[in-house]
Formats: structure tokens, C-alpha cells, sequence
């Protein structure tokens, strides 16, 4: 029920998702019933054996503070799905809801990790020569060094086992690629890294996250967030202003047709639609988080991201990680 066009996406999204992944055996549907069987009438013959309708009668809205939702929409569609993982019922959640609500309920009911003290939000990205992970984009806006650690580990994972890069790149975010360049926090967590058995590369500056050598980018939640909205923003902009700028007279326009081809290249390469969303890695579960506005493509792609963070064991292969490194 969350997000700017629920239900009718989320429904439209689910009803592709079990045509095209054969891997999900059962989708569940968390909302109000009525108008979740209504959207469902508009798409045809659904498999009733893989669907399911769980019924609940609050939603959370956008506006809704995180913890009051949690402790006060006990019935919401959002915590009923929390509460479905946890008990087992379901091995994944998707959501386009409220970001602040989803967090706190995956992290108040699934728990962390163990070895983990707080979840980060890991983003792919796309840059000259295929994508990176950044992380933390949000979850948590105060993070401590060791914080950073565990993200690097938890991105290392993510690569090697979902985006099957054989062995990962990381860096910290700083002002400077040399050592000692950076915030407290950067710094410390440099010093860190650079003893742990990951493949550590060092600072990395903004004008190097998109044709850089990093495949994981660590950061706190405050920074990554900022920096995600701001690139969102800019290619919203970039691409506005190129279409306005080459339609504004035949000329252009006669160029632009010409040129048709390079640019819905460069736009599939920068789409995030086929990304998916958001994975809330180093809870006790599956926690995909999609953007607000996702489309219908961007929900399934969500969905598939469910599904191979599953059948992959990502978090089984975090815990072994992080159980290695405080060995060491």
C-alpha cells in the first residue's frame, strides 16, 4: 500500500513478477483486501496457488514518523510484512513506503545480524564501465568507524555473491584520495580497512565514484543520502535539458534523430529501473527498499533482487564474513 501509485503498482509489478521468476513460489500481497482484488481483476488469469492476499486495515503514510507508525499501525501493510519474515511466513519484503518506517520496522522486529550494529541501505549505481554499491544511502545518519567496517563487509558480499564480481574494490568517501585526507570519520575508518582481509583501495574523491576502480563505496547515512538525492537530481535535470534543448528547432531536432540511438543506450546504462532497490543489508532478513516513485519495471526488478539475495544467502555469507574478521 506504500508509495505514490499504490496499490495499483505494487499489484501490477507482482502479477509480472510471478510470470517472468519462476524461482518465487509464493507472492504475498500485504494490504487492503478490496482494493488489492480490484487491481488484480485488470490483469488477467493470476496463478492462485503462488498469490496471496493478507489483509490489513492501516496503512502508513508518507508523513507518518517512523517509531509512532511502528508502535501505533501495529495492523499496517508495512509491519504485517515485517512480521511475515520474521515469522518465517515469507523470506523477502518489498516496499515503496515510507523509507523511515521500513527501516525502523525491519530493524525494531527482524533484529540485526549478529556481529552487526546497524544496517546500511546499499544502492547500486551505475558508472562508465558497469555499477558500484553505495552504503550506507540513509539508514543511518550517525555512524561510528566500525560501522563503516561492517559496511564494507556487508558490500563486499552484496558484490561477490549478487553482482558476482570475484573480488570487490572497496573505499571510503573522502574530500582526498590520500591517506589522512577527510572527516574524523573517514579517517578513522581508512585506518581500520586497510588491516581487514577485504580488498581495500583507499580513498575515494566524488569525480572518481563514476569512472573510478571502487565496486563498493562506504560512507555514513548522512553523506550518502545527500549524495544520492543530489545525482538523482542532476540526471532529472540533465536529461530535462537536453530534450529541451535539442527539440527547440528542426535543426536540432533533425541532429537529435540522428544521435536517437547513442542516447537510449546511455539511457538503459543510467536507468535504475533494472537495479531494483534499495537492500537493507545486516538485518535478520530480506528488506528491499524502492524508491517512492518506482515503476512497475522498477517493482519487478525489486522483486527479482528479492529473490537472489534469497537463493544467493547473502546474509549467511555476511555473518561467516564478519565472524572472520573479529577472529582476526
Amino acid at each position: 500500500m506504500g508509495g505514490d501509485f499504490a496499490p495499483a503498482y505494487p499489484v501490477h509489478a507482482a502479477v509480472e513478477a510471478l510470470r517472468n521468476f519462476r524461482a518465487i513460489s509464493r507472492l504475498i500481497l500485504v494490504g487492503d483486501e478490496e482494493q488489492i482484488r480490484r487491481e488484480l481483476s485488470r490483469h488477467g488469469t493470476v496463478p492462485a496457488d503462488r498469490l496471496r492476499v493478507f489483509h490489513t486495515t492501516q496503512v502508513v503514510a508518507m508523513a507518518d514518523s517512523p517509531v509512532e507508525a511502528v508502535r501505533r499501525k501495529k495492523d499496517s501493510s508495512m509491519c504485517r510484512a515485517v512480521d511475515l519474515v520474521k515469522e518465517g511466513a515469507a523470506d523477502a519484503i518489498v516496499s515503496a513506503g515510507n523509507t523511515g518506517a521500513l527501516l525502523a520496522a525491519s530493524t525494531i522486529k527482524l533484529r540485526t545480524l549478529a556481529g552487526v550494529d546497524r544496517a546500511a541501505l546499499a544502492v547500486v549505481m551505475p558508472k562508465r564501465d558497469g555499477i558500484f554499491v553505495l552504503m550506507d544511502a540513509g539508514a543511518s545518519v550517525d555512524a561510528k568507524p566500525d560501522n563503516l567496517v561492517d559496511y564494507a563487509i556487508m558490500g563486499e558480499a552484496y558484490c561477490r555473491h549478487l553482482l558476482r564480481k570475484p573480488d570487490p574494490k572497496i573505499g571510503v568517501l573522502s574530500n582526498g584520495s590520500e591517506r589522512g585526507k577527510g572527516s574524523k570519520l573517514a579517517c578513522e575508518a581508512y585506518d581500520l580497512l586497510k588491516d581487514t582481509p577485504v580488498n581495500f583501495i583507499g580513498n575515494i574523491e566524488g569525480h572518481d565514484l563514476f569512472d573510478g576502480p571502487a565496486d563498493v563505496v562506504v560512507c555514513d547515512g548522512f553523506v550518502g543520502n545527500v549524495l544520492l538525492k543530489s545525482i538523482e537530481s542532476m540526471a532529472r535535470m540533465t536529461f530535462k535539458m537536453l530534450k529541451e534543448e535539442l527539440t527547440a528547432n528542426l535543426v536540432r531536432l533533425s541532429g537529435a534523430m540522428l544521435t536517437k540511438g547513442a542516447f537510449a543506450t546511455i539511457h538503459k546504462k543510467v536507468n535504475a529501473d533494472d537495479h531494483g532497490g534499495a537492500l537493507l543489508l545486516g538485518v535478520n532478513g530480506i528488506v528491499i527498499k524502492a524508491h517512492g516513485s518506482s515503476s512497475v519495471r522498477a517493482l519487478c526488478s525489486s522483486l527479482r533482487v528479492a529473490v537472489e539475495a534469497v537463493d544467493n544467502q547473502v546474509n549467511p555469507h555476511i555473518i561467516e564474513n564478519l565472524a572472520r574478521l573479529r577472529n582476526l
